[in-house]
């Protein structure tokens, strides 16, 4: 019974309530073993109270035996709680219900590349002329773009030739909850992007394909999201360094952050739904200051 309910669940939001995929992905993701353990307990029990508190206790014991982190356990009891109201829409599935607990969990300063070392990632003197094949142009692009818009992978690996504005030097991004906004790219970012467009456009006449994609794979075939993760953590590696693509998108918030941008356009610009998330970033900074200001300052109390 449970399994065909989770099915109707997964099938609302993906119709009707048009998530995005990867919401929808992440849901399943995380109600699947929940529907899965509470099926068998109830085949097991049939005589006994059916949402005995007991049994999601047991399975978060079972979670946290995993190593699971307290971020995770908090994000599936927030997806439950979902799928619990959709349940609660009648008195039928009262044996599915349970008193969920809350969770808190601390929110760690996101890591950031400080910008010293950031620059010395897009000093291009001599980089195409060494490397002047499709792939290496493609990964750069990728961080150069990661870092200069602040996007997620995603709306990376979804960005289409269409999307770009050429005559303002702007990309219209589909975020999450197919959210439209659009992004500005920066004179020198945009300049390479021009510039790998036309070795794309060389790619692609080889391939003997087409596609409205801006990213391309070996086959000359949209990037994948797992894909822009791994190339983007191997160029890092190339470069000496250590980041992802939500480095970069940190990286690009707090530095924006640090040179006195207002809070409210980083929020636009990352996409964020609340302000409160974006308000993270002014820890990071915050702490950058107090690190200066220890290192710098004589009464700071800290022995030089």
């Amino acid at each position: 019974m449970i399994e065909k309910l989770f099915a109707n669940y997964i099938k609302e939001i993906t119709e009707e309530k048009s998530y995005s995929v990867n919401t929808i992905t992440a849901y399943s993701r995380d109600l699947k073993p929940w529907v899965q353990f509470i099926g068998k307990k109830h085949l097991e029990l049939p005589n006994s109270a059916k949402n005995d508190p007991l049994y999601l206790r047991l399975y978060l014991h079972e979670r946290l035996e995993a190593k699971i982190s307290n971020r995770s356990l908090a994000r599936f009891l927030s997806v439950v709680s979902s799928f619990q109201q959709f349940l609660s829409r009648t008195d039928r599935y009262q044996e599915y219900l349970f008193k969920l607990p809350k969770m808190k969990f601390s929110s760690e300063i996101p890591d950031f590349i400080p910008m010293g070392e950031i620059n010395k990632l897009f000093e291009t003197e001599n980089k195409f002329t060494k490397a002047d094949k499709y792939y290496f142009h493609r990964d750069y692009i990728m961080v150069a773009l990661l870092y200069a818009t602040g996007m997620r992978r995603e709306e990376l690996a979804n960005i289409k030739l269409s999307d770009i504005d050429h005559a303002v030097e702007t990309i219209t991004i589909l975020g999450k909850g197919n959210k439209v906004r659009i992004v500005p790219v920066g004179e020198n970012s945009f300049a390479e992007l021009v510039s790998y467009i036309s070795i794309r456009e060389e790619f692609l006449l080889k391939k003997m394909t087409k596609t409205p994609y801006l990213l391309l794979n070996k086959f000359g075939k949209p990037l994948t999201v797992r894909s822009v993760n791994r190339i983007v953590k191997k160029f890092a590696r190339k470069e000496g360094m250590d980041f992802t693509p939500h480095t970069l998108r940190h990286s690009f918030a707090t530095h924006l952050l640090e040179n006195g941008a207002d809070l409210l356009l980083i929020k636009e610009i990352l996409g964020h739904a609340s302000l409160s998330t974006t308000q993270k970033y002014t820890h990071v900074t915050a702490e950058a200051m107090k690190k200066v200001y220890n290192q710098a300052h004589p009464r700071s109390g800290v022995k030089k």
